[in-house]
């Protein structure tokens, strides 16, 4: 069986969202093969026990009121473009968010929520390239010099400090912010 299409998280097996698993779905019912890890904001504790197919549906938001990004931090809290009401449903509701140190924030641009790609260190962020570099640069706000230079150099995907890159659906800009616990 397939998995559902995320608009904005084109390969949320990659980046750890969504895994294989013979748990049974806690709002379907259903053992598909493949379970939720991310982040799920509710009244009631649903870690990973919803699969990806009650996520892109809607029904684990209308059944069991479940949120896998916080509206607010869709846009970083304001700090990037505003987007349509529309475009924060279907990333806070029908999108498999992902987990990070602090709060997580979804990077917007051109209008747009744009595509979460994964979590980087200092190695994955060299593959995304000298853009993917910059803009993490910015998000740090640090310039450059030692301070950066050292930062750069401890970016690790697997613990703190990291990166979460994200490319624009209308241009292909890549973006994001870090984040250190």
């Amino acid at each position: 069986m397939s998995l559902p299409v995320f608009q904005y998280h084109p390969d949320p097996i990659a980046t750890g969202s969504i895994v294989e698993s013979d748990t049974e779905c806690c709002c379907c019912g259903n053992a598909r093969g493949y379970i939720y890890t991310g982040p799920a904001y509710a009244i009631a504790d649903y870690d990973e026990c919803i699969c990806p197919w009650c996520i892109a549906d809607g029904s684990a938001h209308e059944k069991l009121g479940v949120c896998f990004t916080d509206e607010n931090s869709i846009g970083g809290n304001g700090q990037w473009e505003a987007v349509p009401e529309a475009v924060i449903e279907e990333v806070a509701y029908r999108t498999p968010g992902f987990s990070g140190w602090q709060q997580e924030q979804w990077w917007t641009h051109c209008g747009d929520a744009a595509e979460f790609l994964g979590l980087a260190g200092r190695k994955e962020l060299e593959a995304f390239g000298p853009l993917a570099i910059a803009a993490i640069q910015a998000s740090a706000g640090l310039g450059s010099g030692p301070d950066w230079e050292r930062y750069f150099v401890a970016l690790n995907q697997r613990s703190s400090p990291v990166a979460y890159i994200f490319r624009c659906t209308h241009c292909g800009q890549l973006g994001g912010y870090t984040d250190a616990d």
